[in-house]
């Protein structure tokens, strides 16, 4: 038995649609015979295929691996170094059989938008293939990929799995919650104080931006950040976050709410301000990094800031 765990990438989509696109090589009279027989079940249960898939949903396949293989277009000699990628950007801050903990450098996608990007995905394959951690029947099982997502210009920690066990590993402790993930940034203005922020966050599709509202409405999610002050020369200030929930430019725009929006954030950042500190420090993009996060059995793992948060304070 096989499994295959549904992404963001693949959610949203018929079971049979998905099938037939990850198995290329069979007829869609063997895929729909395989779901009557249940050879392929989702979720533990017979399925039709008609089902729209959701994410962290279960397909299990039960083929031979030679059947798996061949119905992918694969075979166990199929040759692994045409994922082999010159470029390595990988700081890896922490690493066992299952998971890598990356401190993510600006600038790199967490995964692909369009088909020709190179992401963290391709480096990370690229790396386990490098160190000959990884066999072309793995890939038919479980593909390395990074269980959760930065923006392109924050920086930190990411996870990737290695292997299934490390994908169902990591993907329950996020959505879990039980740790809170830590993220560092600076912010305009001074915070002299802790402050839990409980509120409601709206996402406008079209534009890919956020609004936070202080009061419920229809499709508004609930947003809760804790912002813990570090030190502060009175002009901006370094913040520990503490993330309870996790929206899409939650830390950004919840700090745009209350007035202390992130310095160099272009799309809910000051203008002004960050037209001073591109001048005086080149400062870009968000100073928002993903610092912390702990992990059950193994402690707390850190990714170090990036340089340019300290010298903003010399």
């Amino acid at each position: 038995m096989k499994s295959i765990i549904i992404d963001q990438k693949t959610e949203k989509q018929r079971l049979d649609k998905f099938l037939k696109k990850y198995f290329k090589e069979a007829s869609s009279g063997f895929l729909y015979k395989m779901l009557r027989k249940k050879n392929i079940t989702l979720n533990g249960k017979k399925a039709t295929g008609s089902e729209l898939l959701q994410k962290n949903d279960e397909i299990r396949v039960f083929f031979s691996n030679e059947t798996f293989l061949k119905m992918q277009g694969l075979n166990s000699d199929t040759d692994l170094s045409v994922y082999v990628l010159d470029d390595d950007p990988l700081d890896i801050v922490f690493e066992n059989d299952d998971f890598l903990a990356i401190n993510k450098q600006k600038g790199i996608l967490s995964q692909k938008s369009k088909d020709t990007d190179v992401s963290l995905n391709e480096f990370v394959l690229s790396y386990l293939v490098k160190k000959n951690e990884i066999k072309a029947s793995d890939l038919s099982y479980y593909k390395p990929s990074c269980i959760n997502r930065l923006d392109r210009n924050t920086t930190g920690l990411i996870f990737a799995a290695k292997n299934y066990k490390g994908a169902k590993e990591l993907s329950e402790l996020f959505k879990e919650r039980k740790h809170p993930k830590v993220y560092r940034c600076i912010c305009a203005g001074e915070i002299k104080d802790e402050i839990l922020l409980k509120d409601y966050l709206i996402k406008d599709e079209d534009s890919n931006t956020v609004r936070v509202l202080n009061h419920k409405e229809e499709n508004a999610k609930e947003i809760i950040t804790c912002i813990k002050p570090l030190k502060s020369n009175g002009k901006i200030t370094l913040l520990e976050v503490l993330l309870y929930t996790g929206r899409t430019h939650q830390i950004r725009a919840h700090l745009r709410y209350i007035k202390h929006p992130v310095i160099g954030d272009v799309k809910y950042g000051d203008a002004t301000l960050n037209d001073e500190f591109k001048k005086k420090y080149n400062i870009t993009s968000q100073m928002l990094h993903s610092y912390e996060m702990e992990i059950p059995e193994i402690g707390k793992i850190t990714a170090k800031m990036p340089d340019e948060f300290e010298k903003v304070f010399e």
